[in-house]
């Protein structure tokens, strides 16, 4: 062996030793984790008596067959309050409840020396990386697609420190969505967050797979939160499509999912649109339904005893919509964009329901699918007078922005004077606004309809509602 070989093999031992004893020190810094006891189980709740471990971190629940496994969720005094992740047969009163020890990970860029860290969050840590781009995954980072393994994924902690809003960078640029409507009248800009208001059938899966398809994006983020179990697969093969699927990673939680799968499904999809963020990359991320994600927290928070206040749902659900929702938006310095479009189910067709009326709140504008124009065939079914872009002022030029509003005109009159119309008591003459509405009021419908394998590019749309607005 030659002399620098012996200095290179003399230098490694010296490494490992020095590496094994960092890992000595830092796993004797960690303190350790009481084991408890399980005591009661009560519908989804489970309480045991003696576990040491913060909200969030995740705990085993020995079973005969195999652990079970739960989310800390609350305190009262030394009993915790665990939601479990999957089901509850096999479990036994006594069993034992052992918090997960901190994982180990590699730190980021510019983080601490040495080259393995114990992580400070006990919580749950799930795969995220390019190796996600074209697979289908549940709640757990778990693959649904039967393609294999997940290879190019590393483990990240699902718990991330708040963006400074200061550090923001303002809504600035257009977002070509590939839907006329929406491209013309309610121009998205990127990094911003729209709310699309929809009652059961009047297209929202649709207009969501169009807009997977045909948005300006690098990266698509699906999160089907609380679906029917059917419409997971069909709106993979049917709606996205090969195409869409290619550049997509989709997080699906049906409705059979345990509700904390349901809330964590929304936070995975959430957290894996940040990754590619965080890397420079444009995401669009599409989260089905908003209104799921609440009702899973509602769950959860009835379970452990929280009051309920409006129309059922406790106060920790209204909090718990703005966490999730100000995680998307534009990065700092201009690095990566996540444009989030949430779906939000208006119960009955009801624009009060108080779901709906906190995410109108909490969103950069909302798009609201009428049934009305569902039901006599207008696809998409967006109904201009009640959607609003709210940085279209930002992101649109002036003349569009006056474009926009003629049409507006035109559909408000059209809409008050449908009654006369359809009796056949309009008399033209009588009202010159009315008559340039009437006037053009078949060629805005065949504007405003698209079918869903057409694709309406920004430069198009807006020379057509020029066109259109110009006599």
């Amino acid at each position: 062996m030659t002399p620098l070989a012996e200095r290179l093999e003399a230098r490694a031992e010296r490494w490992a030793r020095w590496r094994a004893r960092l890992e000595q020190c830092s796993a004797l810094a960690q303190p350790p984790a009481a084991e408890g006891t399980l005591l009661r189980v009560t519908g989804l709740v489970l309480e045991a008596a003696g576990v040491r471990a913060p909200v969030g971190s995740v705990c085993e629940v020995h079973a005969p067959a195999q652990p079970v496994l739960a989310e800390v969720v609350g305190f009262s005094g030394d009993r915790a309050f665990l939601m479990p992740y999957g089901e509850l047969h096999g479990l036994a009163s006594g069993a034992r409840v052992v918090p997960r020890p901190a994982p180990r990970v590699r730190p980021r860029l510019g983080a601490e020396h040495h080259p393995w860290r114990r992580s400070e969050d006990r919580g749950l840590h799930l795969p995220m990386g390019p190796g996600l781009l074209g697979r289908v995954v549940d709640a757990q980072g778990q693959p649904l697609d039967r393609l294999g393994a997940l290879h190019g994924v590393q483990a990240e902690p699902m718990t991330r420190r708040p963006m400074n809003a200061m550090e923001r960078d303002p809504v600035r640029q257009p977002l070509d969505t590939g839907v006329r409507a929406i491209n013309a009248l309610l121009t998205v800009g990127r990094g911003q967050r729209l709310g699309l208001f929809a009652g059961t059938g009047v297209g929202k899966s649709v207009l969501l797979g169009m807009m997977a398809r045909y948005t300006a994006a690098d990266v698509i983020v699906v999160g089907l939160i609380g679906e029917r179990g059917r419409e997971v697969k069909e709106f993979i093969e049917d709606i996205l499509e090969t195409d869409g699927l290619a550049r997509s990673v989709v997080v699906a939680a049906p409705a059979d999912a345990p509700p904390l799968l349901r809330l964590q499904g929304a936070g995975y999809a959430t957290a894996v649109a940040e990754h590619f963020r965080d890397r420079g990359q444009h995401v669009l991320l599409l989260m089905d339904s908003l209104t799921r994600y609440a009702m899973a927290q509602r769950e959860i928070a009835l379970a452990i005893g929280e009051p309920p206040a409006t129309k059922g749902y406790p106060p920790s659900v209204f909090a718990k919509l703005p966490q999730l929702v100000e995680r998307s938006g534009n990065g700092l310095a201009g690095v990566g964009s996540i444009t989030a479009l949430y779906t939000v189910l208006t119960e009955g067709d009801d624009p009060q329901d108080p779901i709906a009326d906190a995410a109108r709140g909490i969103l950069d504008g909302h798009i609201v699918l009428s049934r009305e124009l569902a039901e006599s065939g207008h696809y998409p079914a967006i109904d201009v007078e009640r959607s609003i872009s709210r940085v279209m002022s930002a992101v649109a030029p002036r003349e569009q922005q006056a474009a926009a509003r003629r049409v507006r005109h035109w559909l408000s009159r059209l809409s008050k004077a449908r009654d006369l119309i359809q009796l056949g008591a309009y008399q033209p003459g009588h009202d010159a606004e009315l008559d340039v509405a009437v006037r053009h009021a078949a060629p805005l419908d065949a504007f405003l309809q698209q079918d869903m394998h057409e694709c309406a590019t920004l430069d198009a749309c807006r020379a057509h509602l020029y066109a259109l607005t110009a006599h």
